[in-house]
């Protein structure tokens, strides 16, 4: 398959999930629902405390390799998407990236969303947002259309990070905030009469402030291949702290995740989540957790699938990336228990943007090429070329420690060559 061919497929997957044309779905019978879910409850249990918490769009992922990962990602550092799993990505992403996201969550329910971040050296910011509506219709005692409009909830996102003490062994601890803003709205419903309400939906509609806070450290680990990437990340999270909304706790969460890359097209992904009812402790939800896989089968493909496991709903994810240049095609398909089998419920699309990267990857291929040159240069005994050379390399990249070490070296032989010479001179 062509890269040509791939877009094409996937612009057409695009279009027939927007239009919602109803190509055909496979119901599940009530009993195979209800033997699973009893099946699941016995291995989970049931959660008395779940559904406590509001304002569910802080909750539902936008989608592209996030969710195609079954939302594994806080220890994420190559797509903006992780940007809502952990605020202190930003400072890691390789490329400044914009990205458009659709989501058919389920039945009618959809959830639009935009991020654009970019970063400077070691630090890293980015903008964003989404949107969840549902079409809201109110019938009175007749049958007659008495209201209708769309329950919307949003979040808008300002994020900022910062590596610090990076370097070339240690890659630097990268701290991170978001700084967000949901809200809710409730359009206008009627009366017992059948009369409209003016202001009742108002009312019930609500706006919160919170915050998110997240750390990042990436490392080596096992790996069987050779670059300057590090392959494997580890992450620590908080989202969503902030103040009641209407009397209902924020889905406040604490999570702890990590990825590891054994080989290069491959990369997996782990994450454990810790609920927490800020109003009440004892009123959390329990843990859960969620993995995923990621392969690069060709330069321009890769695949991934993940598993999101709450208790009493096991949510499994599979999809696919194509990128075309500068532009990755994501689409993934989200399978539970809540709705029907079908091929338009539940799939997200995300188109993505490579910006550039403000030179990174030139400037390192630079700093490559004059640690290399000063180590021949040193090789030959011309320690003045050499020191040229890795100074050359640390103007351009200061946390390049080998260049460092090896003007060390150089002002050691030559310390010790000048001790060496005052002691001849003395005798």
């Amino acid at each position: 398959m062509s890269r040509l061919q791939g877009a094409l497929i996937m612009l057409l997957s695009f279009l027939i999930a927007v239009s919602n044309i109803p190509l055909f779905s496979l119901d599940i019978q009530e009993d195979f629902y209800g033997s699973v879910s009893d099946y699941l409850q016995g291995i989970f249990g049931i959660d008395d405390n779940a559904g406590l918490s509001t304002l569910p769009v802080l909750s539902i992922p936008l989608g592209g390799k996030v969710e195609g990962m079954g939302t594994a990602s806080a220890a994420l550092t190559d797509t903006a998407a992780a940007l809502e799993r952990n605020p202190a990505v930003s400072a890691r992403l390789e490329r400044t990236e914009l990205a458009l996201y659709h989501n058919n969550w389920m039945a009618d329910t959809k959830i639009e969303g935009l991020l654009y971040t970019r970063r400077f050296e070691h630090l890293g910011f980015g903008v964003g947002g989404k949107w969840l509506y549902l079409p809201f219709t109110e019938y009175n005692d007749y049958g007659e259309r008495a209201s209708k409009g769309f329950y919307s909830e949003g979040v808008a996102l300002a994020n900022v990070s910062y590596t610090l003490f990076p370097g070339y062994y240690f890659a630097g601890l990268s701290v991170g905030a978001n700084l967000k803003a949901a809200f809710r709205l409730v359009p206008d419903y009627s009366d017992d009469t059948g009369t409209i309400k003016k202001g009742s939906g108002l009312s019930q509609s609500a706006l919160a402030l919170m915050v998110d806070g997240g750390l990042l450290t990436t490392f080596n680990f096992l790996k069987y291949y050779s670059s300057r990437e590090r392959n494997t990340a580890a992450a620590l999270v908080f989202k969503n702290v902030g103040l009641p909304v209407g009397g209902d706790p924020l889905p406040t969460e604490i999570t702890a995740g990590v990825t590891y890359k054994p080989l290069r097209p491959l990369q997996f992904a782990f994450d454990v989540t810790f609920p927490l009812n800020l109003q009440d402790p004892s009123l959390s939800e329990r843990p859960y957790w969620a993995a995923g896989v990621s392969a690069t089968l060709t330069p321009f493909v890769s695949m991934r699938g993940g598993i999101l496991a709450k208790t009493g709903n096991i949510r499994l994810t599979m999809g696919s990336a194509i990128q075309v240049d500068l532009i990755t095609l994501d689409i993934n398909y989200t399978l539970d228990l809540l709705t029907q089998l079908t091929p338009l419920n539940r799939v997200s699309l995300a188109v993505q943007f490579n910006l550039g990267d403000e030179g990174r990857a030139e400037r390192a291929r630079k700093v490559d090429e004059l640690y290399l040159l000063g180590l021949t240069a040193y090789a030959q005994g011309n320690y003045e070329s050499a020191l040229h050379y890795w100074k050359e390399a640390l103007d351009l990249d200061p946390a390049y420690d080998p260049a460092r070490e090896g003007i060390q070296a150089i002002e050691g032989v030559q310390a010790l060559t000048d001790r060496i010479e005052e002691i001849q001179k003395i005798e």
